[in-house]
């Protein structure tokens, strides 16, 4: 259990705060040019880990399938209505075209609000909020994953990272808009980042010596994932594209795919 405690720290601090800094140092060198391959990324990677990794796990358990997917279709009704909470993806929503066009009269006012000081900086709190709800969540998620065992949990916290940079980096444009340039908005999204770890931690704690709840704890995962990909990644990329560019987009999700599917096959190795 002590090896299995370490590897949940190493995979939510990685997945939780790795992705931040990760996100910072795309959004400096990169700026915006490769957000939509990211995304691209994280949907593969996402879809991957639920389909191929974290569903097979639950259903090899001896609990019936209707009962599982009860519960997967309990899960993604449960995210949907986080997302319209405005909790689950909060973060997610500023500087993507995609929800400005959905959302156009409701995020007049708040968009506009971020041209300035206050507007901005309440705005800034409110997306740290979202964003350590989302990470208690996904610490929790994963460390029901390493519980399993340990290519799953690498999995998941390939898919949580993967699917948290190009989110973060959106991220950091509101958090410097409230905090001031400079290295506050990174400090203070690496600590709401860093709730992934407080998740986990607490997710080792209520499933050990309950592991009758890994196989429920899996299809919400796996839930989340389709929910986060389909709903969130996927629609900001259904967007009218050469063919050039809808070869790439297929191309960075196959290779998302094809990280997720690597680290479980490495982890396997040892």
């Amino acid at each position: 259990m002590s090896m299995t405690l370490l590897a949940i720290l190493a995979g939510t601090l990685s997945a939780g705060v790795g992705s931040v800094l990760l996100a910072a140092l795309l959004a400096r060198a990169l700026l915006a040019r490769f957000t939509q391959h990211l995304l691209s990324l994280a949907a593969g990677a996402l879809l991957a880990t639920a389909f191929m990794h974290l569903l097979p796990e639950a259903f090899e358990s001896d609990i019936t399938p209707q009962v599982l997917f009860m519960t997967l279709l309990a899960g993604l009704v449960f995210f949907f209505l986080l997302d319209k909470a405005e909790l689950w993806h909060h973060g997610h929503e500023h500087g993507e075209d995609h929800y400005r066009d959905r959302d156009r009269d409701r995020d007049h006012d708040h968009d506009h609000s971020h041209e300035h000081a206050p507007g901005g900086f309440a705005g800034s709190w409110a997306v740290l909020a979202g964003d350590s709800v989302h990470a208690f969540g996904d610490g929790i998620l994963v460390a029901a994953a390493f519980m399993t065992n340990i290519s799953l949990g690498a999995a998941a916290s390939v898919a949580v990272l993967a699917h948290e940079i190009p989110h973060h980096m959106g991220d950091l444009v509101v958090l410097q808009r409230g905090f001031g340039q400079g290295r506050a908005a990174l400090f203070k999204l690496s600590l709401a980042g860093g709730v992934t770890v407080v998740g986990g931690l607490l997710g080792f704690f209520l499933i050990d010596g309950h592991e009758a709840w890994l196989p429920f704890m899996l299809v919400i995962a796996s839930s989340s994932y389709v929910y986060v990909a389909l709903a969130d990644l996927i629609p900001q990329l259904q967007k009218r594209l050469s063919a050039s560019a809808t070869t790439m987009q297929v191309i960075w999700l196959l290779a998302g795919i094809a990280l997720v599917t690597l680290a479980t096959q490495l982890m396997h190795l040892h």
